[in-house]
């Protein structure tokens, strides 16, 4: 079982920066250690949760189109740290941010193939 713990939140003004980090522990079903997909997504208020980016096994990412250029997905296999870096916050970015990971080692943008999740830090940009 992998648990995951998500920091980094706040309240900030727009075009400010953060950094979120995502400490996990435990393991996958994967008989190889670290080797699985991990993502952040986020759900504003009244609205779906969303994928936001995703960082494969070897490093490979991907990302929605709203945040290419301004966020940046990154981990550290030794810390066991997901990252997401968020420069030049805008208000549309206010929303609850989770890091999940999968079983298998794929990074895709489908919220129901991820099995863990955290349960999630606060982003609120003010104009």
């Amino acid at each position: 079982q992998l648990q995951l713990v998500e920091s980094g939140g706040g309240l900030v003004q727009a075009g400010d920066s953060l950094r979120l980090s995502c400490a996990h522990s435990g393991r996958t079903v994967s008989p190889v250690p670290m080797d699985y997909a991990m993502g952040w997504f986020r759900q504003a208020p009244g609205k779906e949760r969303e994928f936001v980016s995703a960082i494969n096994a070897m490093g490979s990412t991907i990302y929605v189109d709203s945040v290419k250029g301004r966020f940046t997905i990154s981990r550290d296999k030794a810390k066991k740290t997901l990252y997401l870096q968020i420069n030049n916050l805008k208000p549309e970015d206010t929303a609850v941010y989770s890091c999940a990971a999968r079983n298998n080692g794929g990074a895709v943008r489908n919220v129901a193939l991820y099995d863990y999740w955290g349960q999630g830090t606060q982003v609120t940009v003010s104009s």
